[in-house]
């Protein structure tokens, strides 16, 4: 039934050695313009000093709830839901900020009685100019998001508790893509979902090349062990496929090299499109040196992107073999 009146609402989010990003967190959550009615972190085997931080807010902050438990982020999330007394869970992650309306946004569909599960956006914010390149290379704007068919992360959701209990859980057998698994369970039960751009969490884009290509490979792992998303992945491997005859071809037949580069060339473009029309305007005011560097970087992203994708994901479908054996 539907209702305006205010429901008893528990952000949560799991943790594992997040000293130096963890208050930020904390801050923004308790900086929103919707106070949440509790706060419950969940600590999950930290070995640095995640925990003593957030009991030291604990201490000052009555909302806020230290709990412990879990071997992953799928298994700490759930302890901090049963830990939660509200109906209306609204889930984030650690290494964010939330925008002062986050929590007002993502759970007014849920009290209006519009949607049982809200997807939130997330928007990075660079600290380096790689990170800037990575951000708009990798990350589309809302306005580019089919509401109908996205799935949320757990980074920015919000949902029923109910439904929570309904699916059984985030599954606590992915390390990585729970959220996607929680997110088509969902979908089979018909709940109802909605998407809101305007409810944001701000995240910082990997550093470095390396650790962006260990993400990647990370998310291609969990996909191939979840079984997510074959098709999409078979069709990354058959454009690198055929990417290669063509690059045999050029090599081998010097009359075809023009028509050949022309085609790869054009290729590159339509895959480099989107993320320059989104970094070009990020690069105004900066050297031209830093300009050209940026604009150098996509392709590299996209190229190291790829692999890593295609190196982990056969590398989940062989763990999942094996688990079934």
């Amino acid at each position: 039934m539907a209702t305006t009146e205010p429901q008893t609402v528990s952000i949560i989010c799991t943790v594992r050695d997040e000293a130096d990003n963890i208050a930020a967190l904390i801050d923004s959550m308790l900086a929103q313009t919707r106070a949440a009615d509790e706060i419950v972190i969940n600590d999950c085997q930290s070995v640095d000093m995640t925990p003593a931080i957030v009991a030291a807010y604990a201490a000052r902050y009555p909302q806020i709830k230290l709990v412990r438990g879990g071997h992953n982020i799928s298994s700490g999330r759930n302890n901090a839901i049963r830990h939660a007394r509200g109906p209306i869970i609204a889930s984030t992650d650690a290494g964010l900020t939330l925008d002062p309306h986050w929590l007002a946004r993502i759970v007014a569909p849920i009290e209006a009685g519009e949607a049982d599960v809200v997807g939130g956006f997330f928007h990075p914010t660079p600290r380096s100019l790689f990170a800037l390149a990575l951000g708009e290379t990798n990350y589309r704007r809302s306005s580019e998001i089919d509401p109908a068919a996205f799935l949320p992360f757990g980074k920015s959701i919000a949902f029923r508790k109910a439904v929570w209990e309904a699916v059984g859980g985030f599954p606590e057998w992915a390390s990585h893509c729970e959220d996607l698994l929680f997110d088509l369970a969902v979908e089979r039960a018909g709940f109802r979902r909605v998407f809101v751009p305007e409810a944001v969490v701000h995240f910082a884009p990997r550093p470095t090349l390396p650790a962006f290509i260990r993400q990647y490979y990370t998310y291609a792992r969990g996909d191939g062990r979840a079984g997510l998303w074959p098709q999409r992945h078979a069709l990354r491997y058959a454009v690198y496929l055929t990417l290669s005859v063509l690059l045999g071809v050029a090599i081998s037949q010097p009359r075809l090299r023009a028509p050949v580069g022309a085609l790869i060339g054009l290729g590159v473009a339509a895959y480099t499109r989107g993320p320059y029309r989104r970094l070009w305007p990020k690069l105004r005011g900066r050297p031209l040196s830093e300009r050209l560097a940026a604009l150098a970087l996509v392709p590299l992203i996209r190229l190291a992107g790829d692999i890593a994708k295609m190196v982990g994901y056969p590398v989940g479908v062989w763990r999942r073999w094996q688990e079934r054996t």
